[in-house]
């Protein structure tokens, strides 16, 4: 058994929820030898370069930084070599081929934000809250050939609130995460990990989410609308589609979050204006729209929103 300060750890993630779990480790003290992530994208109007969080983090604790375009690369490859790790830890990263994640001796892990086997894929935080779950988590695993289907090594529980949002569930989760990787990682270094084969069976997935998935279906059932609004919140977006009925524009108006407010049925889809509500009216029932943007206007409560918005000079466009 290693020494906490012998264990050589080679780290591979990319957006902030990596970033967090890397300076949790930073802070624990361990030997981060390198960081890997994502190239630099340009981004903004000006296209300027932008650094990853994890770069960012790195570059602050003059850690070495490997940003590679092909992950099979042989240069690559042979740069992770010498760094002699015992454990690689993956965060938020790509699919890694066989040949990176065989290097480590002590193997590589990856931790990822619902309850394996469950939520697979892309988007687990998104598509736990759109399904209504009352629960999820965060679960840590041996990276194997297939996505998400790895040996599991810890896995930490969580209840979603009837109103979270996405994106306050990823921050819960992130810091949960930290947790349970620093715990996977003295598991491992103190040989007293016991992976556990996924147990297979009727198993929901997360794939990647596209801005067309983020239209709202006026059809579903108004809990589960309101589930589709919270789940996309605040990223990529929930969206519906509005017509001036004078100068006949169209607009798009994200959503951001909601309250169920009536499950009574109404004739027609449409916006209404009660009091200081902006009251999303559907056949399954009513929403009140608490934050929304209207195109090329800045995000607010609907308090302010309705302060510049005439309900009466709009229509939903409902196809």
């Amino acid at each position: 058994m290693k020494e906490k300060s012998e264990l050589n750890i080679v780290f591979m993630g990319t957006p902030d929820f990596a970033a967090t779990i890397l300076d949790t480790l930073l802070q624990e003290e361990y030997r981060i030898k390198a960081v890997v992530t994502a190239p630099d994208r340009p981004a903004g109007r000006g296209r300027k370069l932008n650094e990853s969080a994890v770069k960012k983090l790195a570059k602050e604790h003059h850690l070495a930084i490997l940003q590679p375009t092909n992950l099979k690369d042989e240069d690559f490859i042979c740069t992770l070599k010498e760094y002699e790790a015992d454990l690689f830890i993956v965060v938020a990263f790509r699919m890694l081929p066989k040949v990176v994640w065989e290097i480590p001796t002590l193997g590589t892990f990856n931790l990822h934000a619902s309850l394996l086997p469950q939520y697979r894929g892309a988007a687990p935080i998104n598509w736990a809250i759109i399904n209504g779950e009352s629960e999820t988590g965060v679960t840590t695993f041996f990276i194997d050939e297939k996505i998400d289907t790895g040996e599991i090594l810890l896995k930490e529980k969580v209840t979603i609130g009837e109103n979270e949002t996405a994106g306050e569930l990823h921050d819960r989760l992130m810091h949960l995460g930290a947790t349970v990787v620093v715990n996977t990682v003295e598991l491992i270094r103190q040989e007293k990990a016991n992976p556990q084969a996924q147990k297979e069976g009727e198993l929901k997935t997360a794939p990647k989410i596209f801005k067309e998935d983020c239209l709202i279906d006026f059809s579903l059932p108004i809990q589960k609308l309101h589930n589709f609004i919270r789940g996309m919140s605040p990223y990529p977006t929930a969206w519906l589609k509005l017509l001036h009925t004078e100068s006949k524009q169209e607009k798009t108006l994200k959503v951001f979050r909601s309250e169920v407010i009536s499950t009574n049925k109404n004739n027609k889809v449409e916006l209404l204006q009660k009091d200081k509500q902006l009251i999303l009216a559907t056949q399954t029932g009513e929403l009140s729209l608490t934050e929304v943007q209207l195109e090329g206007k800045k995000r607010l409560d609907t308090a302010a929103f309705l302060l510049g918005f005439n309900v009466k000079d709009w229509e939903i466009i409902n196809n």
